[in-house]
């Protein structure tokens, strides 16, 4: 009898599984059909794309290869870039700060860093955190040179490249909207200076392990010269270029995360009715996506008869791949999608496919 007990209480104390139902079954295989047929036509190296909803990834599906001039298939569970995608993830980490007061929205730029007093230009010391996480601070799209101090510590190197681009008076109004790289790594720089820890670190301990985001990490996908994960491609002019390659790593707070879909669909579930919330309250979560004119903290805010009300969407390239996602919490649903490439086309494309898999969502 011994035995038996066991098993009932081993039974008790694992957790249940969330069972896909059948029709969510059929959504993956006319996912997977609809990308095959794009892939297909527009001659793209390989596109995974997803439904998913408070609790996960509902519907996943891939098609194509991993690398052009090879033959491995690209499938549902291999990584991805988000490219600009990663915006929204600084921002919760953010919000994590100011929750646990590290830090507040309106901290200016030289309450938390005082070293940089006569160091930078004197106009940028009142901008604050919800300007640069908004792109209204004035700062420039890029860095002149995301690529210099390569070996320096990257805090130190982040902090050596705001330093230098912020020497001289801004020319962008500030308060106006000026989608910012470089704004988005100089609120990595105020994370990094409340904590001690680099913005890589603070994305693990905050965002990617209490969510289970075990795929996640930075720059390319998969381990040196290999075909283990997707590689990277752009188009040459006449043909697809693979590259293992991404932008520099000081870039890293404004777009340089990758993970699995699935992964990619435990954080998007923040913004839906049940997802998992780290600890943040309605009301901050609320503040990442209240817009100054459009953008909020790493989202497009827009209004779209399908998703019945407000919808969040983003897009994402480091220029070799190309991802887009549009969430709609009031259908407790998102559409994401990537591909492995990037050329002209490519934000058609993923604009295409968003809308099949709406289309298939409501069960067309």
């Amino acid at each position: 009898m011994l035995l038996p007990l066991l098993l009932v209480l081993l039974f008790l104390l694992i957790p249940p599984v969330y069972a896909v139902p059948a029709n969510e079954l059929g959504k993956s295989k006319k996912i997977k059909e609809a990308l095959a047929e794009t892939v297909a036509q527009q001659g793209v190296p390989g596109i995974v794309a997803a439904i998913t909803s408070s609790k996960g990834a509902l519907a996943v599906g891939a098609a194509g290869i991993r690398k052009i001039g090879g033959n491995k298939k690209l499938t549902e569970r291999d990584l991805i870039h988000l490219g600009s995608c990663t915006k929204a993830m600084t921002s919760v980490l953010l919000a994590t700060l100011v929750t646990e007061d590290k830090l507040t929205w309106e901290t200016s730029l030289l309450e938390a860093l005082p070293e940089l007093k006569g160091k930078i230009d004197p106009e940028y010391y009142p901008i604050t955190v919800w300007q640069l996480l908004t792109h209204r601070s004035g700062v420039a799209a890029n860095a002149a040179n995301w690529w210099v101090h390569g070996r320096m510590e990257v805090k130190k190197r982040r902090l050596a490249i705001l330093k230098e681009n912020l020497k001289e008076a801004p020319t962008l109004e500030q308060g106006a909207y000026h989608y910012s790289n470089l704004g988005y790594m100089i609120a990595g720089c105020m994370a990094e200076k409340v904590t001690g820890s680099s913005w890589e670190s603070l994305m693990q301990k905050r965002i990617f392990d209490p969510l289970g985001m075990d795929s996640a990490g930075f720059g390319p996908p998969g381990a040196p010269r290999k075909t283990d994960q997707p590689w990277g491609h752009a188009w040459s002019g006449e043909r697809w270029s693979p590259r293992q390659f991404d932008n520099a790593e000081a870039l890293g707070p404004a777009g340089r995360v990758h993970c699995s879909a699935a992964d990619w669909a435990k954080f998007i579930a923040m913004q839906l009715p049940y997802g998992k919330n780290l600890g943040l309250d309605r009301k901050t979560l609320d503040k990442l996506i209240t817009p100054r004119g459009t953008y909020a903290g790493g989202w497009l805010l827009a209004k779209r008869p399908w998703g019945k009300g407000t919808v969040l969407t983003h897009s994402g390239s480091n220029t070799m791949w190309y991802a887009t996602v549009w969430v709609a919490p009031n259908l407790d649903r998102s559409f994401l999608v990537a591909t492995n490439s990037r050329d002209e086309n490519s934000p058609a494309i993923c604009d295409q496919i968003i809308g099949k898999l709406i289309r298939i969502n409501e069960g067309n």
